[in-house]
């Protein structure tokens, strides 16, 4: 009997020791990728902000506008996860304006996708006079009308659903997630729905933008060079939507993974946030920006 009780604690032990080497190890991965980020994002931020040529530009507005949004997005996603990894439990209301930024900022990259495209559409077909609200003095109008669109959506989607009436927002500590905070299946569909709107409505922007420019280049109306210039910043723009909806991609892999391997629920949830939300996060501005 006393045997038995030695090998079961051993096996307690050693179990909470590989857990806690696990948690160790995801965490001096990300801290170190998300760093590398940060210094990236500081070096073409301060060089937007030294250049009065890119001041005066609405492409390089929207970029480090972009920019700002995915450096905010990425901050609120790594310190989620490492509430998560350290299991530190809050207060629903410390943990909403966390997972309000995080939502609002993941829907706002879309839509800076879609208006830096037209940007370039406008640009194109109106070099000379273009839309007031396309001026770069004027441009804070569409950043701001983005920001507001971004922020409708979380707001409604923390609203609807029924919560725990166990819980007290004020008081009770709970982990910081999305489905902790609102267990309700309506806000699983609702949010699902709101994304897929977005990212079609974005590349339907996106293509019809790409046409439009690829007809006027054969039309050679203008300069070829710089149209054809448009074109490939078109094509950016979409291939940086397809980083973003690959964090759209973790049902399938998950399921993948599991039919494969034999990997702990949170090892899966692990590999699918720094493949697929964190790594797709860090090259879309890097790849566009460099």
């Amino acid at each position: 009997m006393s045997n038995m009780q030695n090998l079961t604690e051993l096996s307690i032990t050693n179990n909470t020791s590989n857990k806690s080497l696990s948690v160790i190890i995801k965490v001096c991965v990300v801290i170190p990728f998300f760093c590398v980020f940060l210094f990236c994002i500081a070096i073409m931020l301060h060089i937007f902000a030294s250049h009065r040529h890119y001041l005066d530009t609405s492409r390089y507005i929207l970029f480090a506008y972009m920019l700002v949004n995915d450096a905010l997005q990425l901050l609120s996603s790594v310190l989620l996860f490492l509430f998560v990894m350290g299991q530190v439990r809050l207060a629903i209301v410390y943990c909403i304006p966390l997972l309000f930024i995080s939502t609002a900022t993941f829907q706002n990259t879309p839509l800076i996708l879609a208006t830096m495209a037209l940007e370039r559409y406008i640009a194109i077909f109106y070099p000379l006079r273009p839309p007031p609200a396309w001026r770069s003095d004027r441009i804070w109008i569409i950043i701001v009308s983005l920001w507001s669109i971004s922020c409708l959506f979380p707001i409604i989607d923390f609203s609807i659903g029924e919560r725990d009436p166990s819980i007290d927002v004020l008081s009770t500590p709970v982990l910081c997630k999305t489905i902790v905070v609102n267990p309700s299946p309506l806000q699983t569909l609702f949010k699902a729905a709101v994304s897929v709107l977005f990212f079609a409505v974005v590349a339907v922007v996106i293509l019809f933008t790409y046409v439009r420019i690829l007809l006027e280049t054969r039309k050679l109306r203008q300069d070829r060079l710089s149209v054809g210039k448009a074109m490939h910043t078109v094509l950016l723009h979409a291939f940086q939507l397809l980083l973003c909806m690959l964090a759209f991609t973790h049902p399938i892999t998950e399921t993948l993974i599991v039919l494969h391997t034999k990997w702990q629920p949170e090892d899966i949830a692990f590999f699918n946030y720094f493949c697929f939300i964190l790594i797709p996060r860090f090259l879309s501005p890097l790849i566009y920006g460099f």
